[in-house]
């Protein structure tokens, strides 16, 4: 029967992994984009680079300022989901407490 092959199953959990939610911004107190990724370095980059055509790359959003890391991209889905329902302070607060001075965070997560 379909979807009772454990194998099925046993490799569909193999695929899944780890996820990150990051805030994206273009100078401190300034536009903020809420992303998600399984790369966050790699994904960082592209926005740096202006690799990818859309909001970043017109607001010129290229300094990390805040990041989360989850074992499950599921549940960073969800998280970032949830975020971009927040009002804007509140998301401006979430920034503050880890990152008073909204230092580009691109260069610690590349050591």
């Amino acid at each position: 029967m379909a979807g009772l092959v454990p194998a099925i199953h046993v490799l569909r959990a193999l695929t899944m992994a780890g996820g990150y939610v990051y805030f994206m911004t273009n100078r401190p107190n300034g536009i903020l984009y809420v992303g998600v990724t399984s790369d966050l370095v790699r994904r960082v980059y592209e926005h740096r680079s202006g690799f990818v055509d859309g909001f970043t790359r017109q607001h010129g959003l290229k300094r990390l300022v805040y990041f989360e890391r989850f074992e499950d991209i599921r549940d960073a889905i969800q998280r970032e989901h949830n975020i971009k329902h927040w009002p804007r302070a509140w998301k401006v607060r979430r920034v503050m407490i880890d990152n008073p001075n909204w230092d580009d965070l691109y260069p610690i997560i590349t050591q």
